[in-house]
């Protein structure tokens, strides 16, 4: 007599990081990119890393003429001089490099993504405060200059907007990590409503400026 084998499928219990994954997975950013272009500090890259992850960007893409970083994504997540400034998130994070501004601008127009550009100053043609801006279009793509010069001409000609973070104190700059976080957290707001109300999406995108 042979025994009936069990039609009856065991699961296995999801670990710690699958259930996060699984709890998360709805307050991703689809469709996000935060850009950095030619950032000089390491440990700023590392610590914008930490924040697109805890804000939920889907990626960052990086200006590196100068290629301080390495172009393959599984060596960049064990470079250390990221991982602890990152907190580790480069490991559950993706990052692309570019060799320049104009390449990275074609990727993205190739991708039919949105670029708007992000300054303490106003730049360009087109300038609103971070505030007053609607960033709930289809693809977008935002831009944070270098540490010393800021974002290039190149980006705020090429870019939909040029946005602004309001200063009310004498010194008018903020580091690249403080500025990238407060300028996420805004878009990553505004975009994470506008896909809990509208499950079908953009057909057509709204304009930056609405004012």
């Amino acid at each position: 007599m042979t025994k009936e084998k069990s039609n009856i499928e065991i699961k296995e219990p999801k670990s710690d990081l699958r259930k996060r994954a699984d709890e998360i997975r709805d307050l991703r950013c689809e469709n996000l990119i935060a850009v950095l272009e030619e950032p000089t500090d390491i440990k700023n890259i590392g610590t914008v890393v930490r924040n697109i992850n805890a804000l939920g960007v889907e990626k960052l893409y990086i200006i590196d003429s100068k290629k301080r970083l390495p172009t393959d994504w599984e060596e960049m997540r064990e470079r250390k001089s990221l991982l602890k400034p990152s907190v580790s998130a480069i490991k559950w994070s993706f990052v692309k490099t570019f060799e320049s501004t104009e390449e990275c601008f074609k990727h993205l127009e190739n991708k039919r993504f949105i670029s708007i550009v992000t300054s303490p100053h106003i730049k360009g043609q087109n300038n609103t405060f971070l505030h007053n801006g609607n960033y709930t279009q289809k693809r977008l793509a935002v831009w944070f200059g270098n540490e010393s010069r800021g974002i290039s001409n190149f980006a705020v000609k090429n870019s939909n907007a040029c946005v602004q973070i309001e200063m009310a104190g004498i010194i008018e700059s903020l580091n690249l990590a403080t500025s990238t976080g407060i300028v996420l957290y805004e878009i990553t707001k505004q975009r994470r409503q506008y896909q809990r109300e509208n499950k079908r999406g953009r057909k057509v995108d709204p304009k930056v400026i609405t004012e």
